[in-house]
């Protein structure tokens, strides 16, 4: 059975600005279909949002037009998850929490993030979900 995870927007982001580093390769497993990346209404508006601010991408390796095919191609591959039970209050950082109750929702085994300390405080406790690094997730799939 393949993993269902769910990808914070600094995953991809970070995916888009280094081609070596371990988000990409995160991403590549997503389009691969070895693992199963879950979106919601609020993840699916983020990463649109986040893939359209060109301040962000001034250095990045790929051209805006190039963003949003890699974005639909990551979609195509993605399991959308309506949410219909929020678990709020949460995290400190309300605009967090969504990724959360996705992961809860869609059953998924690890949110992968480059913002862990963002987590670390939860009012709630998930013990089947774990919230790790790209680098960490990578590796745990290792051992």
């Amino acid at each position: 059975m393949i993993e269902k995870v769910v990808v914070d927007t600094n995953i991809f982001v970070s995916a888009i600005m280094n081609a070596d580093g371990a988000p990409r390769q995160v991403i590549r497993l997503c389009l691969e279909k070895m693992l199963l990346p879950l979106v919601g209404n609020a993840l699916f508006a983020e990463y649109e949002d986040v893939c359209g601010r060109k301040e962000l991408f001034d250095d990045a390796i790929l051209p805006k037009d190039e963003r949003f095919l890699l974005l639909e191609a990551f979609f195509s591959v993605c399991q959308w998850v309506p949410i219909y039970y929020l678990w709020r209050p949460n995290l400190k950082d309300e605009a967090d929490n969504h990724l959360i109750e996705l992961a809860v929702g869609g059953g998924a085994t690890a949110l992968i993030t480059a913002n862990r300390k963002d987590f670390a405080r939860a009012e709630l406790l998930f013990p089947q979900l774990r919230v790790v690094t790209a680098g960490e997730f990578l590796a745990q799939r290792r051992s």
